[in-house]
């Protein structure tokens, strides 16, 4: 109850004024309304539970409002409780002078706080009258629990109204405008508790016709999570027209303290938190002042031994670098430096000011960190750094005088190494041993290129030891090393000169050798071309196949070669004497160790290769002087061989060529009858056949010829070749007359056709045999039918020709014309006569049983007919009957015209 009675303190001065007449006008309305028995009820059940509210906290409670503080004890208590104040002892007598003087100590404490209790007296309490406690409780109610309220400008009733009606603003279904009838669909309830504590009350699902559940639901939320006891009944608050005023601001004012609760214990604890960052902030900026100050005196200390310190550096680069740094410390780390040192003032003084104020004591830092202090520290860093740059920029000047000549002479003492890089090896080549005359004056050229070049040199030599000179008396700090590197090109530069003179020499030398060698080499080149050459062409025509066919040919060949022969020892004289010039030039490379790396440049040929060929020579001679002596054999040989063969074809191809004309007169003559000259061919056959072993011998000859790869013969106009065909001709010729003579024979007598008619058919074969082939073509034989009487189309004589010439040769033999002839004139076996034949065997059946064929016919035809035959199938066949009609007809075939 501590906030009541801060509040008390705090705002009991606005009661002073008018706070009276308030009270008064109150009472005077209390009177009135009091009157209704249903306000009493409400008032008597909230006020008790109000009560109560307050005395738990003192362990005890009161069941009757009038009764239970008629002996005073009860009444101080709850006043003890709710002002945090200790009230007179009271007295613990049963009497009722006892109780008045009780219920008075409490009236009195009442009236101390400033309240008019108008027409309460001690006296009606002790009574127990009930509209008199209710007042009085009402009284206290009003003091303690509404009159503290203040909410903008408005307190009291005023402003727990004003509070429902900010708080309740943003809920559309409620509208809080007085203490009574605002209230009674219990959403201003639900609206309140929903605003502070959204998460006990789910507000949208409440209904404004549903004033029961509405406020049950606000009554037992707020007993069981905002210890607010229930001080209304919600059945009297519906049933009632206008519920009763003070109760429900009793009952409201319970929210207001349970939510407003909250609001008061943070304005304090943000009081608290104000006078605690008010003493934070002092210490950070002590804290920070310490911090800064130290840091910065550490800087200070750590800074002012790099600015003393004066030890010269080597090198340009090193001095340059503390420059650098120098002016990195300038330019980048003292800026912030006095940056902080001046914030440092302006942070002690605004501390300084800000504890003035706030009534702390003056900051006092700790030893040595006073503004002084530092200001001291500061005048010690900038006179360090005065004469810090002096220093550096004298250092620099002196380190670019030497560095410049440092800088001179490695510049010229690397030029003059990257020269010298590998000219003494290459004064030290042998190159000029393997050399060639024209690479030795080349090497000879570019050595006096070199010689001029190194002389040149000499001047650089001279002030690379004037500068290593002067940098020794200014101390360079690196002169041991110039001085090595002098040294160094000094004695090179002496070496080179020696090696110079020698290679000068060596080359010279070798160039007046070569010479002579080169001399001795165009020597003989010059002789050994002409040499190479006519042994070449000796070799060649020694090898030379030569294909000859006459006695006389080998004869002029075998004389040619003697006269070769005669000119070989001249040739020897001229290989010895190019052989000399070689061996000259040995001598020489032997004696002066001079290494010939190249061979002549004038020539390709060796002196092996001129020994070589000149063996091959004298090897090949005795070959073709045998090779000639056997060709000369060959040759005699080849010719008796050809007028061997000559003499037999001369006489044989005549006879052949005179048998063949005698037969061909024979056929075409046609002296007396066939018989007569079918005789006379058979004569002529037997003396063909006898002349064998003739041809057997002249093939025999002709097999040696070709053995001996003779290809002509000026003895004879007869090949063999001519022999066989003639001979092949003859035995064919004299085969196929005898044969057309039989047949001519053959088809006579079968057409029954005269000697005469013979005749006459065979002159009209051979007028019309234009061409004497013993053959017709077509023409000749449209041109003989025509003359014979035939008047044909093209249609006929085309199936006349397929009869005479079924193999399509186009050609008509003096057989086909006779047998074509004898069909037109003479009476032969037909088809239908064999059929009618048959019909005599078969007894007049159409068809015949092989039985019967085997009665009548021998054996083999009867066999050949049952094999051939097919069987009869006419309407009067009987098994095995066969039918011999279509078998007569087949006999005859496309033949049968």
């Amino acid at each position: 109850m501590d906030h009541h009675h801060q509040q008390q303190h705090h705002h009991h001065h606005q009661y002073d004024g008018g706070e009276n007449d308030y009270m008064q006008q109150e009472d005077d309305w209390d009177r009135d309304m009091l009157l209704d028995p249903a306000w009493e009820k409400q008032q008597r059940k909230t006020f008790t539970a109000w009560c109560n509210s307050h005395l738990r906290k003192a362990g005890t409670q009161i069941e009757n409002i009038e009764e239970d503080f008629r002996d005073g004890l009860k009444l101080m208590l709850l006043l003890e409780v709710i002002s945090g104040e200790r009230l007179a002892k009271p007295e613990r007598g049963k009497m009722r002078v006892h109780k008045i003087s009780n219920v008075n100590k409490a009236l009195d404490f009442i009236a101390s706080k400033g309240v008019k209790l108008v027409s309460i007296g001690a006296e009606e309490i002790v009574d127990g009258n009930a509209k008199m406690t209710l007042g009085m409780i009402w009284t206290i109610i009003l003091r303690f629990a509404i009159q503290d309220i203040s909410v903008e400008e408005t307190s009291a009733k005023e402003g727990l109204l004003l509070w429902c009606q900010r708080k309740t603003a943003p809920y559309k279904n409620v509208n809080i405008q007085n203490f009574h009838i605002s209230w009674k669909d219990g959403l201003g309830f639900c609206a309140l508790i929903h605003r502070h504590r959204p998460e006990l009350i789910d507000y949208g699902k409440l209904r404004k016709d549903d004033p029961m559940t509405n406020l049950n639901t606000a009554f037992d939320v707020a007993e069981k999570y905002l210890d607010i006891p229930k001080m209304l009944d919600a059945e009297d608050i519906v049933s009632t027209l206008r519920p009763d005023e003070k109760a429900i601001m009793t009952y409201v004012s319970c929210y207001y303290h349970a939510f407003s609760g909250k609001q008061k214990a943070e304005t304090a604890a943000n009081r608290i938190c104000k006078v605690l960052a008010v003493n934070q902030e002092n210490e950070q900026l002590m804290e920070d002042y310490e911090k800064l100050a130290s840091d910065l005196l550490e800087w200070i200390r750590r800074t002012i031994p790099w600015l003393e310190n004066r030890v010269p550096e080597n090198t340009m680069q090193a001095m340059q670098q503390k420059l650098e740094d120098f002016r990195d410390y300038r330019r980048l780390h003292k800026p912030p430096k006095v940056q902080e040192k001046c914030q440092l003032e302006i942070n002690f003084n605004t501390l300084q000011t800000k504890l003035r104020l706030s009534n702390r004591p003056a900051f006092m830092p700790s030893e040595g960190k006073m503004v002084s202090d530092i200001s001291n520290a500061w005048g010690g860093l900038e006179g360090a750094e005065k004469g810090y740059e002096e220093w550096l920029l004298n250092e620099i000047r002196r380190l670019e005088r030497l560095d410049h000549l440092a800088e001179k002479f490695r510049q010229k003492a690397a030029i003059h190494e990257a020269w010298t890089d590998g000219k003494e090896e290459m004064l030290q080549e042998k190159d000029y041993e393997t050399a060639s005359l024209s690479e030795i004056k080349a090497l000879l050229k570019k050595h006096e290129a070199f010689e001029s070049d190194l002389a040149a040199h000499q001047d650089r030599v001279e002030q690379i030891a004037a500068i290593a000179q002067e940098l020794n008396e200014l101390e360079y700090y690196d002169s041991p090393s110039v001085n090595a590197r002098c040294q160094r090109i000094c004695d090179q530069w002496d070496s080179l000169g020696v090696l110079t003179q020698k290679r000068s020499e060596a080359l010279q030398r070798t160039e007046k050798l070569l010479e002579t060698i080169d001399q001795l080499y165009l020597e003989f080149a010059k002789r050994a071309a002409p040499f190479n050459n006519w042994m070449e062409g000796a070799m060649e025509d020694l090898q030379d196949t030569f294909i000859v066919h006459t006695i006389e040919e080998i004869q002029g060949l075998s004389t040619a070669h003697e006269q070769f022969k005669a000119t070989l020892p001249e040739a020897d004289k001229e290989r010895q004497a190019i052989l000399g010039i070689h061996n000259e030039i040995a001598k020489i490379v032997q004696t002066y160790h001079v290494n010939m790396a190249g061979t002549n440049p004038y020539t390709t040929i060796n002196p092996q290769e001129i020994n070589a060929k000149w063996d091959k020579v004298r090897q090949l001679v005795p070959q073709r002087d045998q090779a000639l002596i056997e060709e000369h054999a060959r040759q005699q040989n080849n010719e008796r061989l050809r007028r061997q063969f000559a003499n037999q074809a001369n006489v044989i191809g005549p006879w052949i060529q005179t048998k063949m004309e005698e037969i061909g007169r024979i056929s075409i003559e046609m002296h007396g009858t066939l018989e007569d000259q079918l005789t006379h061919l058979r004569q002529y056959e037997k003396s063909i056949v006898n002349y064998k072993p003739k041809i057997d011998q002249l093939e025999g000859d002709h097999q040696l010829i070709q053995e001996a790869l003779i290809f002509d013969n000026k003895h004879t106009n007869y090949t063999m070749e001519h022999i066989r065909v003639g001979w092949e001709q003859l035995l064919t010729t004299i085969a196929r007359t005898i044969n057309e003579i039989e047949n001519q024979i053959l088809t006579r007598d079968a057409k029954g056709i005269s000697q005469d008619q013979m005749n006459e058919f065979r002159a009209s074969f051979n007028h019309f045999d234009r061409k004497r082939t013993g053959m017709m073509d077509a023409e000749d034989f449209r041109a003989c039918l025509i003359s014979m009487g035939y008047n044909m189309g093209e249609a006929e004589f085309s199936r006349i020709m397929s009869i005479v010439d079924p193999n399509r040769l186009g050609l008509v033999t003096f057989q086909a014309f006779i047998d074509f002839m004898s069909r037109e004139t003479a009476d032969t076996d037909t088809a239908d006569q064999v059929m009618a034949s048959f019909k005599v065997l078969a007894g007049d059946k159409n068809y015949i049983l092989a039985d019967e064929l085997r009665r009548e016919l021998p054996p083999d035809q009867a066999e050949y007919c049952i094999a051939r035959m097919t069987p009869y199938t006419g309407p009067d066949a009987v098994p095995g009957a066969l039918d011999y009609m279509s078998f007569s007809t087949a006999l005859y075939g496309e033949s049968d015209l």
